[in-house]
């Protein structure tokens, strides 16, 4: 009962932080779906917009895995001075990251719109939201030293007021200013940085003490920095194999030359995108605990985190397949606009391919907690690993089933490639043997 507790102080607010995630995702779909009068060109130039900055935002990820884990490992082993120091490694990383980006906008810009097939409304998307971009690096950094702390209320807290303060200002921006889905992208610019002011302020209020002991000849010293970025360099090839596939899932969407397909396929990844911030809280349970007993080295501990984490997630994966069943047809229906001439297609699309949709929490059950208990224990050779090949598979079995298949070939590819993500891991780490070794 004690584990179970721990686990539920974690992931609740967790759930509650990622579940805001995908509600800004549906509010912003559905504002683009009622923006206008065509929908399905809407809800695709937004949703081509989305996969660009979801690929830079994935890259630059692994601030926070990294600093998450590590700092996990050293809170567990009582060494409050390393903890400090990850803070400001991961601020000074982030904040490097930010610029580089603002930076180079244009040549990024420019490349992903050619690449996505992007139109003018995505070109005038990227050009407003890019200035987001440092802001969301910066809550990276400070989320995952939050939850290498064991705090997940701070974060928990930041993410609700973000997501208010974008939902808000897309309405008001998209519908009241008439800026469409310009209007979205000028509301996150506002929110990610409300979020880092938001963020610096608790963190100041609650670590005060800490803050003052920042050593920066340690902060800046070979082995530790070292450290950081092999485990960071790992967890980024892992993250960009992650990327490839959810922007190859939208390119290639669109490259079926059916506006009325690629909206119908980006409601059901919002559907999938629902479930898996749902089932996320639990992997961040597990990263912050995994690394916390493998620094206090108690193996008992441990085992049973890793254990019940497991069984929680898949807990979460049968509650979806429920619902998914029962309430599919109204979940789409929250983000198109019934008086369209093109919803009831959308909505006939939508029902041919639901069965992936209903198909995919089962094979996801163990991916997101394995990812979690290894980034608590600092494997990331073998996320790295276990990604490459799962990718590899994901594009195999899309080419050599899309001449048959066409459309339901990319949903067996991304459930398949879920499902082995999850299993690899497993198997590759001895059934877990070798992370329960790393407390003994």
């Amino acid at each position: 009962m004690k584990m179970n507790y721990e686990i539920m102080r974690i992931a609740l607010p967790n759930i509650v932080s990622n579940i805001t995630v995908p509600l800004m995702g549906i509010v912003s779909t559905a504002i683009a779906g009622h923006w206008g009068a065509d929908s399905a060109a809407t809800i695709g130039a937004l949703a081509i917009g989305v996969s660009i900055f979801n690929f830079i935002y994935w890259n630059c990820s692994f601030v926070r895995m990294g600093t998450s884990g590590l700092t996990a490992q050293a809170y567990g082993a009582g060494n409050l001075r390393e903890c400090t120091n990850m803070l400001a490694r991961a601020l000074v990383v982030a904040a490097l990251m930010g610029a580089v980006m603002v930076a180079l906008q244009w040549p990024v810009g420019e490349l992903a719109l050619w690449a996505m097939n992007g139109s003018a409304m995505t070109r005038d998307y990227f050009y407003a939201r890019i200035w987001a971009v440092p802001a969301g690096i910066l809550l990276f950094g400070l989320n995952g030293w939050f939850t290498g702390m064991q705090n997940a209320v701070i974060p928990m807290c930041t993410a609700i007021a973000v997501n208010v303060v974008h939902i808000l200002c897309s309405l008001w921006f998209a519908f009241g200013l008439d800026l469409g889905i310009v209007g979205i992208a000028y509301a996150s610019v506002l929110a990610q940085w409300s979020g880092v002011g938001l963020s610096a302020l608790l963190l100041v209020t609650e670590y005060r003490a800490m803050l003052t002991k920042i050593d920066w000849p340690e902060v800046l010293d070979l082995q530790p920095l070292k450290t950081f970025f092999v485990i960071n360099r790992d967890i980024m090839l892992r993250t960009l194999c992650i990327v490839a596939v959810y922007t190859f899932f939208t390119g290639a969407s669109a490259r079926m030359d059916d506006p009325a397909l690629l909206a119908v396929n980006t409601l059901l990844l919002q559907l999938f995108t629902l479930f898996s911030y749902m089932n996320d809280g639990f992997a961040y349970a597990a990263e912050a605990l995994t690394g916390r007993f493998i620094g206090a080295r108690d193996g008992e501990a441990l085992g049973k985190c890793m254990r019940r984490c497991i069984f929680w997630g898949t807990m979460v994966s049968v509650a979806f397949v429920g619902i998914y069943l029962v309430g599919w047809r109204e979940l789409v229906g929250l983000f198109v606009d019934g008086t369209t001439p093109d919803a009831a297609k959308i909505t006939e699309l939508a029902g041919r391919y639901i069965g992936w949709i209903i198909v995919i929490p089962i094979a996801s059950a163990m991916p997101f907690i394995m990812d979690g208990i290894m980034v608590g224990a600092t494997e990331t050779r073998v996320m790295r690993n276990s990604m490459f090949l799962s990718t590899a598979a994901y594009f195999g079995i899309y080419y050599a089933g899309y001449p048959l298949i066409g459309n339901n070939a990319l949903w067996m590819a991304f459930t398949l490639y879920m499902f082995l993500r999850g299993v690899l891991q497993y198997y590759m780490t001895g059934r877990l043997r070798t992370i329960e070794r790393k407390a003994g």
